[in-house]
């Protein structure tokens, strides 16, 4: 094992879409893990549309950051944590943390899975996506769903979920033809398209010209706007996040259409996964067995080399992941 250490500290805030240079690598001695606790070298990281939001006062400057990870003990002083077990916990953007057992998750070994997964069809992402179909939107068999940002984590989580849990139809948005065409051809979705071809609400109305029941919105903005036009009566908008906004330097202006909500009997409710981490265990009984037989597959976009992390961020902000964006710490 090396002994050094290496972390992303976050050193300015950024103005609109952050750059390089908002970041830094920071080297030190690999730290010692002091009784009770245990050294615990980072495998896969994962990064995430809700950490462009951190970047503007949550994360301090000149630290290492927070997310969602995957390592593996290499050293113990505690009998709660054995050397080899994988562990989940939020100690991101670093290769080494130490780290107490309440700290942490070990992860179950599940034949057929790996250990990615919990960072994504497992992880936060998957769980959003369950959460936002199931709890929030309360989806109904026979359904129609709209996604936006559909062939990102979330996005393409939801849309084969949707399709798990008897939707009736599933259309994406998404930012190429390349996407839209993965979306259909290898997610399950029935319809997708690209938001830079015109007018969302056209798009969406050319797709769905019976109207939708759910929206799992990722992106806010003019997305939102079209979902609102394109409801059904008692229809439900699960609001999951608004990757449209993170960036912006003026405010909002769509949707321009939220009396509809009102005209229309439409329900909308955002929600954090944080405060759903109780459905954990129902969502892998559900899907542990559909990751197995193949109904439901990981689509996962991986950037190689700790060396990569700040490019895989901003890249995932840019919209050049297909899938849910992790980087692999080790071959």
């Amino acid at each position: 094992m090396t002994n050094t250490s290496r972390a992303v500290h976050q050193v300015r805030r950024p103005h609109g879409m952050p750059v390089p240079e908002d970041f830094a690598f920071v080297e030190e001695p690999v730290p010692d893990p002091s009784p009770g606790t245990a050294l615990v070298e980072n495998v896969h990281l994962s990064v995430d549309p809700y950490m462009r939001e951190c970047m503007d006062g949550d994360w301090d400057l000149h630290s290492p950051l927070e997310g969602r990870s995957i390592g593996r003990v290499v050293a113990s002083r505690t009998p709660e944590l054995a050397v080899g077990d994988l562990v989940f916990h939020r100690d991101g953007w670093r290769t080494h943390t130490v780290l107490t057992s309440a700290d942490v998750r070990v992860l179950p070994q599940l034949p057929g899975v790996g250990a990615a997964t919990f960072l994504g069809l497992l992880g936060g992402t998957g769980l959003s996506a369950y959460v936002a179909l199931t709890r929030v939107a309360r989806i109904q068999p026979g359904e129609t769903v709209f996604i936006s940002a559909a062939a990102g984590g979330v996005g393409s989580a939801a849309g084969q979920l949707a399709r798990l849990l008897g939707a009736g139809r599933v259309i994406g948005s998404t930012g190429s033809a390349a996407k839209a065409a993965h979306l259909t051809r290898k997610l399950g979705f029935d319809a997708a398209f690209d938001y830079h071809d015109g007018p969302v609400g056209e798009l969406l109305a050319h797709a769905a010209p019976e109207g939708i029941d759910v929206y799992v919105d990722n992106v806010g903005g003019s997305q939102l706007e079209a979902a609102i036009g394109a409801m059904r009566e008692f229809g439900r908008i699960a609001w999951c996040g608004a990757i449209s906004q993170y960036n912006a330097t003026e405010p909002p202006v769509a949707p321009r259409n939220l009396y509809d909500l009102i005209e229309k009997s439409i329900r909308l409710e955002g929600f954090l996964v944080r405060n759903h981490v109780s459905r954990q265990r129902e969502l892998e009984e559900f899907l542990v067995p559909h990751l197995r037989s193949g109904r439901i597959v990981e689509n996962l976009s991986v950037t190689v080399g700790f060396d990569h992390v700040v490019e895989a961020f901003l890249g995932m902000l840019r919209g050049e992941n297909s899938g849910k964006s992790t980087v692999l710490l080790e071959p």
